[in-house]
């Protein structure tokens, strides 16, 4: 067994991205079913009971485990630790920015503690923090990025030289042969949310399905949002706020999340997925894209 393996207690080292308003509890116990590591998400949840209410139902579609990711710059962030601790979840990725301050809380709790990084710098202070793990976050990867980004091929080996817990890799892998890439850069395991949106289990609408589908490796661009940037698939709205021929930016409210994401308003919001897109040309069910990564 793996240390990530053995960290997670699933299956599989394979952690399925916390992907906002579209981590339902079916695609979340489908990944933990299937032998990996589901999350549930709260960067665009506004009501703690909300995600009471989720981890409630994942449990009642699984016995396996299951985790939940912590966004940072949530201001709730707090208040859903303290629900996670009371419905037993044991497993969080924190993401989204610094987690100085969650992760004695979350050591206090006895919840294991997985620090998303795109830098080697953050990887390292998250260890000196405490954190058990790190998720080394290529700039191919889909939503929240900073503005230096540097590749999962660079960064995730000097991330391994660089701490001594284990290394998980996001950003970029899809398939099997990711997988294995990853493994060889000296990961202990991968973070995957682009590929689990194309899923029969997902909630996305199926024209962001679709366009995922079509999308080719050029697929996506970067959107500036003032504090950060988002990895979004270039639909029409997209092109116009990277050429600036669109001078408001769509909010980050769960509103228009839901219209974007579920409801497939391409005007409402951006559509985030890493460049791995490019790969993806089925949508197959969790299960399927887990065994083809493990075979």
């Amino acid at each position: 067994m793996s240390r990530v393996t053995a960290l997670l207690g699933s299956r599989f080292p394979i952690i399925q991205g916390a992907m906002g308003v579209i981590c339902n509890p079916e695609l979340v116990a489908a990944v933990s079913e299937a032998g990996g590591f589901g999350l549930l998400a709260t960067a665009f949840t506004e009501d703690p009971e909300f995600l009471r209410n989720q981890v409630k139902a994942t449990k009642q579609l699984t016995n396996k485990p299951f985790g939940s990711n912590i966004f940072v710059m949530n201001p709730l962030a707090q208040k859903f630790v303290e629900v996670l601790a009371e419905e037993g979840v044991r497993v969080v990725t924190v993401s989204g920015g610094s987690p100085k301050g969650l992760i004695p809380i979350l050591r206090d709790l006895d919840i294991k503690v997985i620090v998303v990084s795109p830098t080697v710098e953050g990887a390292k202070g998250a260890e000196a923090l405490g954190a058990d793990a790190i998720v080394a976050e290529g700039a191919e990867s889909g939503g929240v990025q900073g503005f230096k980004g540097v590749s999962t091929m660079v960064l995730v080996p000097t991330v391994v030289d660089a701490v001594k817990i284990p290394v998980i890799a996001a950003g970029g892998i899809g398939d099997s042969r990711g997988y294995k890439a990853a493994l060889a850069l000296g990961a202990e395991g991968v973070q995957m949310g682009t590929r689990f949106i194309a899923t029969k289990e997902c909630i996305a609408h199926s024209i962001y399905k679709t366009t995922i589908l079509d999308s080719d490796e050029t697929g996506t661009g970067l959107v500036n949002m003032g504090r950060f940037q988002i990895r979004a698939l270039r639909t029409s709205l997209v092109e116009r706020l990277i050429k600036g021929e669109e001078s408001t930016r769509p909010g980050f409210t769960r509103q228009v999340m839901e219209d974007a994401w579920i409801k497939g308003n391409l005007e409402a919001g951006l559509l985030p997925a890493g460049q791995v897109a490019g790969l993806v040309s089925d949508a197959p069910s969790v299960r399927e894209v887990i065994n083809e990564i493990m075979r």
